[in-house]
Parts: structure tokens; sequence; C-alpha cells
């Protein structure tokens, strides 16, 4: 039983919320309709004045439905409009904190999974992978994700997942080559063998030769053979970019290093990747039988070894394991190699 009074009070903490949270959805709106390369700095200085007067919650909510309404729609969207809204979540990702580009990563890759799973027949795919490409582009996420989502569409593998493929790879391709060449070859061979696979499946097989030749341009670092292709406008955003982030902490260390089942699944398992985020499901204890099998393995190490871990009070697996590896290693790279394994 609520009594009047306090319904009342809580009635009009409700009203008065409402219309903080419609001025707040106006002041937004109103800067992102102006946005544009030029004004980016005062818009995104103006943005960062917002979020230091607002609620994160309300302000990540708020600025995450504008943009997904601004970019995501069933028509293909400019690809330099996408890139100045992304390159505002960078900034704001950047200086303001890495919950800003969690929370708008997030929705988009949520709503980019259903819409895969729905067949739906507009460009809406295309804008949200133009999203994620970009969020990559602009290092608010790692490459790690770009994989994910590559091997997913690779081991779907129809003619809508091909046209992503290719997408994606005209966007993102050579900068993932850079970051991870080894990844990229692993995919490109998985790729020619499904082709090859599948192929009495399609009755038209050009999109396919033409996605296994754009991956075979991508292997051998050849720009030429990729139609469309134009790095200039990333890299003259990145440039602008770098001077409008304040703090040093540009560059890779505040990349979100999350993979594509961790963000599907954030509401059962937290999102571990923002740093103080509060979990308040159910405790994550998995069954003994899983707990067995990720026990890790580090090789045979001495009784000495294993005893001077108990001493230092190396108490869990995960910290035996990486006290032998350290003690046992001959040199930095054999540490190295190790603690990756």
């Amino acid at each position: 039983y609520v009594p009047p009074q306090v319904r009342k009070a809580q009635e009009t903490l409700d009203d008065k919320k409402r219309e903080e949270l419609g001025r707040l959805k106006k002041m937004v709106n109103g800067l992102i309709n102006r946005l544009s390369e030029p004004n980016l700095s005062s818009i995104s200085g103006q943005m960062e004045e917002l979020y230091m007067a607002n609620s994160r919650k309300d302000m990540n909510d708020t600025l995450t439905d504008i943009l997904m309404n601004a970019c995501v729609s069933a028509v293909a969207m400019p690809a330099r409009l996408m890139m100045e809204h992304v390159l505002l979540v960078s900034i704001l990702h950047h200086n303001v904190g890495i919950e800003v580009g969690a929370h708008f990563l997030e929705a988009v890759v949520k709503k980019f999974d259903e819409l895969c799973k729905s067949d739906a027949e507009g460009k809406e795919c295309e804008n949200l992978l133009a999203l994620i490409a970009h969020l990559y582009n602009f290092h608010v996420v790692h490459c790690l994700l770009i994989f994910d989502i590559l091997k997913k569409l690779v081991s779907t593998f129809t003619e809508k997942e091909i046209e992503l493929i290719l997408f994606l790879l005209k966007n993102v391709g050579f900068s993932l080559r850079k970051d991870d060449a080894l990844a990229l070859k692993e995919l490109i061979t998985e790729a020619q063998r499904k082709a090859s696979t599948a192929e009495k499946k399609f009755q038209d097989q050009t999109r396919v030769r033409f996605m296994l030749e754009t991956m075979l341009a991508l292997r051998n670092n050849d720009m030429r053979k990729i139609p469309g292709y134009d790095p200039e406008p990333v890299e003259r955003l990145r440039k602008l970019q770098r001077a409008l982030v304040h703090s040093s902490g540009s560059g890779k260390d505040t990349q979100l290093r999350v993979s594509l089942e961790s963000l599907l699944s954030a509401d059962q398992v937290g999102r571990w990747w923002i740093v103080g985020s509060s979990w308040s499901g159910a405790p994550m204890i998995s069954d003994t039988k899983s707990q067995a099998q990720q026990k890790l393995h580090v090789g045979k190490v001495s009784s000495k070894i294993m005893e001077l871990a108990r001493k230092l009070r190396m108490n869990t697996d995960i910290r035996r394991s990486i006290f032998c590896v350290l003690m046992t290693s001959e040199d930095f790279m054999d540490a190295f190699e190790k603690l990756l394994k």
C-alpha cells in the first residue's frame, strides 16, 4: 500500500523527470541535427557540458536513441553522415568516459543481431554495420568484434550475408589486415571453403566470385582491386579526432575489447568491459563440470615451484599458473608466449 501523499509526490516526481528528459532530448536533437565536420568541435564541447550537467544514464539513453533514429533507416544512409555521427560518439567516448561508446555499441549490435534474424528487406542491416565499422575505424571498439561478425556472416553464407561481408571488408578490410593479418587469413580460408561447398546453392555465382576476389586483394594488400575504396575521408576525420580528443588516452587503451557473444548476452552475464558497472543479476556460478574444464594447464612444473607458489599464497589456479609461467620462462618472449596460451 502506498499512502496518497507519497503517491502524489511520486507522480509529481515522475512528471518532473519526464519534462526534464523531454527538454534534454530537444537539446541533444538540436545539436545532432546541426552536426557537420566544420562545427564538430563546438558541438562535441556542448555535448560534454550536457554530460557534466545531467546523469550519464539519461544522456547515454537519449544520445543513443537520437543517433539510432538519425542513422538507421530503410534506405542506405550517406557514408559521410555516418562517419560524422560516429566520430562524435568516439570523441565523447574518449573525453567523457568509455561507457558512452559501450552503451551505443551495445544498442547497435543488439539491433543488428535482431534484424539479421528477422530477414528485413530494407538497408537497416547495412546502416548498422556501417556504424559498427566506423566505431572500429575511430578506435572505440577492437577488431575482435569485427572478426566475430565476419565469422558469423561467413558461417551463414547466403546472398544477403555475402553482400554484408563485402560491405564490411570495403569499409575496414585494410585496417583489419594491419591489426590482425593472421585472423584475416583464417577468415579468407574459411570463406573459400564455404564458397566451394555452397557453389550449387547460388544461381548467380558472380557475387561469390567478386567476394573472393576482394578477399584476395585484401590479403595481397592490393587497394586498386577494390572498386570504390577511398581511405581519404576516414583519414581526414581521424586527424580531426586527434585534434579534438583532450586526453593522451586517445589510442588503443580506450578500445573496447569485447566479443559479439559478450555484447549479446550482456543482460545475463553483466558488462565486464565497463569499469564500475554494477551487476544485479543471478550470481555467475557455473557448475563444477565447466569449472573443471577451465583449469589452466601450464605443463609440468617442479614441486619446488608449486611449494613456493603455496608459500606466497597463490591460492587460485590462474594465480598459480601465472606465477609458474613467470618463474619457469627462459626469457620475456617465452613468458609472453606461455601467458598468451
